[in-house]
């Protein structure tokens, strides 16, 4: 290891005044699931908000997009920072920003206000996500590990349940569920100033800040083994939280936000579930069983929308999001034993760049193939192609397999 690697965490005498770091350990994962949690909250709302300005279901995916382009430029330029200015500090920036484009959102009442505040909040969310992934792994290897799987799925879910349960029987749809959010927030935010120092600071923050990718070259072949699933299961991701609640509608035949975020959840919280089930399992059989059932609920999935049959969608939903929280868990455990602690946040931000790129230019495309050919076609194209990038990932570790 060369002289600017990261002083062991054991090394890093403990902070008068600073709460343990079991605490900080929940405290870090609390952080990720409120993030995420306020990611999806939007999406069920995006109807009314349809409905009051009129906007088409291209202006929505663009709306949903400008979070995804805003976190993947913050991974890019300060995903790694925090291997140099510390996680707490950096931790703290972010919710700072994060509870400013809740107040935005708050206060909404156009396409353009929900643009800068999904905007702030992307940028946050870049901000905070490899400095809490990496955070917790400082803390504890194979918990941190699991709750990095975990957090996001869990925070996706409540985020997108909660916020359509509040527009379906609460006063103040498109208010409420951030006033909700930004109590939550602003008590992590004051928590968070006892969060302990889990890495040295070092010089070098400043090129840091140079986009690239951050991989370790050990890290290089596992991450493009895992790209096809990856890509598939973000992408599957990014359009339920995008389009998902519209073709529920569709679907079901029901106009209600609850069965919007019900559709999101479904996905994510099964997801969840799952990887709490399958941590233990060797990675690269959980690699490829949650690939299967990627490729299953899928085309599940696909007669749910043919038939108009809510059961079947929903049941298709829910193989997928298996599917997608065992794939899930299965690349972080076969990426993160890849990297030293140093490198560790770099790691973290180029795999969420790839991941959030399949979130939101997929979506996109079928944003754009609903505007020419309707959402239900849109979705069926979209979710063959899906399926087939599944079939090559399946085949292509059925050949590693081979070879080994």
């Amino acid at each position: 290891m060369s002289n600017t690697a990261r002083t062991p965490l054991s090394a890093i005498p403990a902070t008068p005044g600073r709460m343990s770091r079991p605490a900080a350990l929940w405290l870090n994962a609390s952080i990720l699931v409120a993030y995420l949690a306020a990611s999806t909250a939007p999406s069920p709302l995006y109807a009314l908000y349809r409905e009051a300005w009129g906007f088409s279901a291209l202006t929505l995916t663009v709306v949903f997009a400008t979070y995804a382009f805003a976190l993947l430029g913050a991974l890019l330029f300060f995903g790694a920072l925090s291997d140099h200015r510390g996680r707490r500090e950096v931790v703290l920036v972010a919710l700072g920003l994060e509870i400013a484009s809740l107040l935005v959102f708050r206060h909404a009442d156009s396409v353009a206000w929900l643009v800068v505040a999904r905007a702030v909040q992307g940028v946050a969310t870049g901000i905070a996500t490899s400095a809490l992934s990496a955070g917790m792994l400082d803390i504890h290897r194979e918990r941190g590990s699991l709750l990095n799987s975990v957090s996001p799925l869990v925070g996706m879910g409540l985020g997108a349940l909660g916020a359509g349960a509040l527009a379906q029987f609460a006063p103040a749809p498109t208010r409420l569920v951030f006033d909700v959010l930004l109590a939550i927030l602003v008590a992590q935010a004051l928590a968070a100033f006892f969060l302990p120092e889990t890495v040295s600071k070092r010089p070098g923050a400043l090129a840091a800040m140079k986009p690239r990718l951050a991989v370790p070259a050990r890290a290089w072949p596992t991450l493009w083994q895992v790209l096809p699933v990856n890509t598939a299961q973000w992408a599957l991701g990014g359009f339920y939280a995008s389009l998902g609640p519209s073709l529920a509608r569709i679907v079901t035949g029901i106009h209600s936000p609850l069965i919007g975020g019900g559709v999101v959840a479904t996905l994510v919280l099964a997801g969840a579930a799952t990887v709490l089930v399958v941590r233990t399992r060797p990675a690269r059989a959980v690699l490829a069983g949650g690939t299967a059932a990627l490729v299953v609920g899928l085309v599940v999935t696909l007669a749910g929308v043919e038939l108009h049959s809510t059961a079947t969608f929903f049941a298709g939903s829910l193989i997928a999001g298996l599917g997608f929280g065992a794939a899930f868990n299965g690349t972080m455990r076969s990426l993160v034993p890849l990297a030293e602690a140093h490198e560790r946040a770099g790691l973290m931000s180029t795999f969420f760049v790839l991941s959030y790129l399949a979130f939101s230019l997929p979506a996109i495309a079928a944003g754009l193939m609903a505007g020419r050919f309707g959402l239900q076609a849109a979705s069926v194209g979209y979710a063959l192609l899906l399926v087939a990038l599944g079939v090559v990932a399946l085949a292509m570790m059925a050949r590693q397999k081979a070879a080994a």
